[in-house]
């Protein structure tokens, strides 16, 4: 899917968060910047297959959120760091499942909640 990258705005590129994207089929069609630093160790991850780089739980929930078009949002400590995870499906035009996105952003260990009635 080639005109995928063209149709990106430039804001993702330059993102201070991870943006990792793919089709229903899993292959990866875009990473920004931030995404392929994250990955980097991995090579070039464009046009690869995201169940390759993944355990049977986490394909198990892939493989949900891409038949129910659903979200999955959790955090991680990695190298002393914590991020937050959100992974959500993205709809074509006919509203069939497209594919995957995944935002990965640092958070502080003490970020601050607000409710907001």
């Amino acid at each position: 899917m080639e005109d995928f990258k063209t149709a990106v705005p430039d804001w993702a590129w330059g993102m201070n968060c991870a943006v990792t994207v793919s089709d229903a089929e899993c292959n990866i069609l875009y990473m920004n910047a931030r995404s392929r630093e994250t990955f980097a160790k991995h090579g070039d991850l464009i046009g690869k297959n995201l169940l390759d780089y993944h355990n049977e739980r986490s394909i198990g929930i892939i493989r949900h959120l891409l038949a129910t078009g659903g979200q999955n949002c959790y955090t991680i400590e990695k190298g002393g760091l914590r991020k937050m995870i959100f992974q959500t499906a993205w709809r074509r035009e006919d509203d069939t499942v497209g594919g995957l996105v995944e935002l990965s952003m640092i958070i502080p260990a003490d970020m601050p909640h607000y409710i907001r009635d």
